[in-house]
This record gives structure tokens, sequence and C-alpha cells, in this order.
């Protein structure tokens, strides 16, 4: 199969090279449809659409699904019918929910059997449908002819993780999904005989981009998973002859958790990619799996993306490449060797196309003409690119600027240590750090201060000043931790350092 040049390709080209593909589509719960059959019901379900929506209004549909084959025939549908899919976050409830619908312009939401209560008393102000009724309208709905895509039109509204504040709209154009599906299906070798594996939810760009455009770009099968499971994951690699699979945040840590078997490596999955997983799992994960695990740096907007290289460090993301850059977040000039500083596009917007009724938003993330991706991160002295952390996590202890990021990987190769999240809390003067951990079985606070005496990169002002054990992390749909919400939490520390000793904390005094 050929695909167009990065450059000139749309969702459209690449939906138009399967249109008569019937040994391969898409797999889930509901059985096997073909791509040739997927691009008919995409054709008349976009035109069904079209006649229901008010042509002097923007053609925006909300999609509040899981991961089903409707969802994809919905966005083939938006692309090859000039509409806009709206991908609508199903663990937003009440009140949340309604605003997203009314910023993002929806004309109305399609739902489900299993996401139709998700709107029971909201009042989204438009129509709700349910897919299946929509199948019964599309069936009466001539085919209209099809809408020939440009690059740059919109195609789909995604709203941020919202790890750091209210989601935005992040407008995602024909060419944001299939310049980078092209690219990772040439990069990775994907083709025919490949089954792309989604259980990341489709309302976000890591299922979109990483995930459901790949298939398209490679001539793949896709294998739908309606919701992430880590219990399920090794049974359908198995099931459906997964080769490829994407994640986001902790999936793979979760999977590590479940029992191992000695045929985990029985598969044919040969790649798995994503962003957001410790080194350590990443290890383990490729080891028993039998694959290569690859972690690379993006977001939800396109405006950065750095690539690691086989030589790349396993704590490292890629490295420094223009036009990406690490400066100072106040001045925006260039940080030196070793010091943290944000990680920007000095080129322009990259892929990002702005967000959707947000002129400020767009502007402060682009603000200077460059693009901030609001993450931090310091160049080693080989030239490689590290995580430190949001800008939010930028640290001030005892006048030193810090990021969190390494000091989460340093707590991570404790064995007991399965998840970190370090953040910090503002006192009289800078802040104090603070580590809320989950644990494998039992873990002291001696062993935690004999383990971290023994780590040579930790520096003196990296030391945890408080520690907290937690069942779980909270976390968003995308298993991104939220660490506002540990912020904002009312819990007293699990222990409390003084020198290099943590202990219980001293009772109150009355």
């Amino acid at each position: 199969m050929t695909t167009p040049a990065v450059s000139d390709a749309t969702i459209g080209s690449l939906l138009d090279a399967l249109a008569e593909v019937d040994d391969r589509g898409v797999m889930g719960e509901h059985g096997f449809v073909s791509w040739a059959e997927h691009l008919r019901l995409s054709r008349v379900r976009g035109a069904a659409l079209r006649d229901r929506l008010d042509p002097t209004r923007p053609p925006h549909v909300g999609v509040l699904l899981d991961n089903v084959v409707e969802f994809s025939v919905l966005v083939a549908a938006a692309s090859m019918g000039g509409l806009v899919v709206v991908g609508l976050n199903t663990t937003r409830r009440g009140a949340a929910l309604a605003a997203d619908i009314a910023r993002s312009e929806c004309q109305l939401v399609l739902v489900d059997s299993d996401t139709a209560g998700l709107l029971d008393g909201v009042d989204v102000g438009v129509p709700v449908v349910d897919v299946a009724d929509a199948a019964q309208w599309s069936a009466g709905s001539a085919v209209a002819p099809e809408h020939s895509p440009d690059a740059d039109d919109l195609l789909m509204l995604i709203f941020t993780s919202g790890t750091t504040g209210d989601p935005k709209a992040v407008r995602c154009t024909q060419r944001t999904f299939a310049a980078a599906g092209t690219m990772l299906a040439e990069r990775f070798s994907i083709g025919a005989d490949d089954v792309v594996y989604l259980s990341m939810p489709m309302f976000h760009s890591n299922a979109m981009i990483a995930g459901w455009s790949v298939a398209l770009a490679g001539g793949a099968s896709i294998a739908l998973r309606r919701r992430f499971s880590a219990r399920g994951f090794v049974a359908d690699v198995k099931r459906y002859g997964v080769t490829y699979a994407n994640y986001v945040g902790k999936p793979l840590n979760y999977v590590l958790a479940t029992d191992e078997q000695p045929d985990d490596a029985d598969t044919r999955l040969r790649i798995v990619y994503g962003n957001e997983a410790p080194a350590a799992d990443r290890e383990r994960f490729a080891r028993r799996f039998g694959c290569r695990v690859i972690d690379g740096f993006g977001s939800t907007e396109g405006g950065v993306a750095i690539t690691r290289t086989p030589d790349t460090p396993v704590d490292a993301l890629g490295p420094l490449r223009t036009p990406t850059a690490i400066v100072d977040p106040e001045t925006g000039v260039p940080v030196p060797t070793g010091e943290i500083g944000e990680i920007v596009n000095a080129a322009g917007p990259g892929l990002f196309s702005g967000y959707h009724n947000d002129p400020v938003a767009t502007a402060e993330r682009m603000r200077g003409g460059i693009y901030h991706t609001g993450d931090l991160g310091w160049v080693d002295d080989a030239g490689y690119i590290h995580f430190a952390g949001r800008l939010g996590d930028w640290l001030r202890v005892d006048g030193e600027n810090l990021g969190t990021g390494p000091i989460e990987r340093i707590l991570l190769r404790h064995p007991k240590i399965r998840q970190a999240a370090v953040f910090g809390v503002p006192v009289e003067i800078g802040d104090e750090i603070e580590a809320a951990l989950v644990i494998d079985g039992t873990l002291d606070p001696s062993s935690l201060t004999r383990f971290l005496e023994s780590q040579s990169d930790l520096g003196p002002k990296q030391w945890p000043h408080r520690v907290r054990i937690v069942d779980a992390l909270p976390e968003t749909a995308t298993f991104k931790t939220v660490k506002r919400h540990l912020r904002q939490a009312d819990q007293p520390p699990t222990w409390v350092r003084s020198g290099h000793t943590f202990a219980p904390p001293a009772p109150p005094v009355d």
C-alpha cells in the first residue's frame, strides 16, 4: 500500500486507500467489520448527520462513547463529510460535562446504552441521540458526495487531560492525525499484517494519533477494547494477534502488577509505543512480553515532538534537536547544560492549531511567537533531554529551582515503590517536598532512609521532607497523575524527615 507524503497527507487520503479492503478492518466485542464496510457505514452516517445539522453553525458532533466501532465510524464520517467530531470525556460529569459540550459548540451529542446515563439530569441544551437510533435514520439517508479534505481542515476537538486545570479543547486537523500516523507507521513498519490495539480512550489524542491513525496509514487492522483492562491486556493480545499497542501514563505499570504467566511472551506483539512510562517499567515490560517498548514525548496540542534514538539513555527523552529548546520560563533565554527550564518549540506552533473558543489560552501557549509546552526539562552533557515535571511542579527549595521528575525517577528505583508523585508544599519561604507513594507489600521509614542515602545522584535539597503512603494516585481518564488533588487532600503525612531520618510525625500537642 502507498501513502501520500506526510506534508500532504489527510485522514481522507488514508481512508481512500482502504475503500476496497475486505480482509482487514476493525475488531471488537461485537465482531469484525472490514474496512470496506466500515467506510460504507461512515459515508451514510456522515450524510445523515449533515442532514440534521444547522449549516449556519459549526458542524460539531459530540461523541460520548467508549472504544466501540461506532467511534471509528464517526471519525471517518467526519473526515469524508466535512464534519468535526468532539471527543467527550466519559469520566466527566454533570455541569463540567455540560460545559465541555457548550464550549465546543456541539449541535448534537451521540451516546449508546453504556454512556447515555452520563447525561441523566444534565441540561446539555442540544439533542442527545443514541447511536442505535442514528443507525436507523442513516439507513434511510442518501449518500452525499464525499468531501475532499484539506490537510488543515479541522477534524476533531480533543480535550486536554486536565492535569493542571480545566481541560481545553485542542483543534486537531487532518494534518495532525495523518502526519503523525504516517510517520509512526513508517518508523515501526506497520503494514497489512499488523493489528493495532486500542485500549486507551478514543476521546483522547494518544489513541487517535498514536493508534488509530497509525493503523490507517499502515493499512492494518484495529482491535478495540471498550476500556483499558490490565488483566484483559494479555488475553486480548493473544485473541486478536496484536502486533502494536499504544499507551499513555501508567498502563504498563498496571499490566506488570498482574500475575506473570510462563507464556506471556508467546504472542505476535512486537511494538508498544507511548509516553510517560518510567524506564524500569519499560524494561520489565519488554522483557516479560518479548517486545520493544518505545517511549516518546508529545502532547495533544502537537507543538513539540522529541524522538528517542537507539543510543538515547533509558532515563532520557531523546536528543536535543532544533527547533526544540530548553529555556528559562520567565525570560525565554536558553538555559545552560544541566539546568532546568521549559521545553519549547523555538520555531513556532508545530502542529498546534489553537484551542477552540479560547484565544487567551492559545495566546498564552504561543507567547513570544514560540510554542510553550508547560513541561520542564534539562539537557545532560551528552545532549539528551531529561523530563523534569510540569511547569506547575517547579520547586523552590532553599533558593534552588528543582523539578519533580528526577526525584520521582530515583524513588521508583526502590523495589517496593510501584508509583511515586512528588509535589511542592508552600512554606514561609519557598517549598517543601512531599512524596506520595504507592507500594507493594510494606515499606518502613528506616529502609527508605537507607535507600535514599545510597542514591549518589540525589542532591541534598531533593530529599522529600514528607512521605505519604497511599493506596492509589488520583489520575485522569488517560492515566496521568493529578497532583493538585494530592496537594488539596487534607491527609497527614505518613512520615516526616528530620535530617536524613524518616519517622512518623509527632502527635499534636493539646
